[in-house]
């Protein structure tokens, strides 16, 4: 697989995290509850496997820098990810708002990047 088609791979892979990710948000706004923990882990899995992707492609074979940007801020994303769960689902904590909305905002800008490299083909 080259690597335009791990990076288009891992756009859709990142877009159908976000459906989750906005359903999720939507839930924990929407009320003092977390969102099932099914939701959490399909939206982990999507966002791990475009992650793993990325990764893969930009160690492999080399991406522009854009994608390599896009690259740390879903690194950072998961990492917020990561403690949302296991520090504060796992223990049947509310959700911090201002983790869900670094979390996100780290993820958004990561997308926006990978995003313009993939349909605007930036070499960034």
């Amino acid at each position: 697989m080259d690597v335009a088609s791990m990076l288009q791979v891992s756009v859709l892979l990142f877009l159908l995290a976000a459906l989750g990710g906005v359903t999720m948000a939507g839930i924990r706004f929407a009320g003092k509850h977390n969102p099932p923990a099914w939701l959490a882990m399909f939206h982990g899995l999507l966002a791990a496997a475009g992650l793993t992707l990325l990764a893969y492609a930009a160690l492999a074979e080399g991406v522009p820098a854009m994608a390599q940007l896009a690259l740390l801020l879903f690194l950072v994303a998961a990492g917020g990810g990561a403690v949302l769960s296991l520090r504060y689902k796992w223990n049947n904590l509310l959700l911090p708002a201002w983790l869900v909305i670094v979390h996100a905002l780290a993820a958004v800008l990561g997308f926006v990047l990978l995003a313009a490299v993939v349909l605007l083909g930036a070499d960034g």
